[in-house]
């Protein structure tokens, strides 16, 4: 069984898959490719990823590969609590700008598909937060691009500013999406 919720942005998916516990703990399948073809998913996944932010206002992001190596995503959080937030960069798009976040976390057990043609970052909202995530596609560091995660045009709400959110290099110089020659285009697949 699994719980899935559309979001404001076409693609974007919030999934609750069903865990079955008992006095030992829980089981729970975080992705079953059968399963998730019965609901409309239909992904390939070749790389997962686990990255561990010791501290809490750690914002990584917003991250996209470019075409030939474009990603989707499946991100869930293996321990603390994050937001994570996907915005849609397909030029030409009704919703293009606009974002979607949701709360992962160990606890609640929900994962955030993140399609081809979405930016994705997220922030810890606790020390020790770790991010586990499935890719469509391998990482091409020549098709690696970043997006300004406190873009105003965008207006997320991370609950950290600038000043205060601890930033990589890459992620402080992001340009804003007004200077994004985005290299994906509404209804083209990538």
């Amino acid at each position: 069984m699994l719980d899935l919720i559309p979001t404001n942005l076409p693609g974007v998916l919030i999934l609750t898959p069903v865990r079955h516990g008992d006095a030992r703990g829980f089981f729970s399948e975080s992705w079953n490719r059968k399963r998730m073809e019965e609901a409309g998913i239909a992904l390939d996944f070749v790389q997962d990823n686990h990255s561990l932010s010791e501290q809490a206002g750690t914002v990584r992001g917003l991250h996209f590969q470019a075409p030939p190596h474009a990603q989707a995503k499946l991100v869930r959080c293996g321990r603390g609590r994050l937001f994570d937030v996907a915005v849609d960069i397909r030029r030409g798009s009704p919703t293009y700008g606009q974002w979607a976040g949701v709360e992962l976390s160990f606890e609640n057990g929900r994962q955030l598909l993140v399609p081809e043609g979405f930016a994705h970052g997220f922030v810890t909202r606790e020390p020790g937060t770790e991010i586990i995530y499935k890719c469509s596609d391998y990482y091409a560091p020549d098709c690696d691009r970043a997006l300004a995660f406190d873009d105003p045009e965008i207006g997320i709400d991370w609950g950290v500013t600038r000043d205060t959110a601890i930033l990589s290099g890459k992620d402080a110089a992001a340009p804003r999406l007004a200077d994004l020659d985005s290299p994906f285009a509404w209804g083209e697949a990538s």
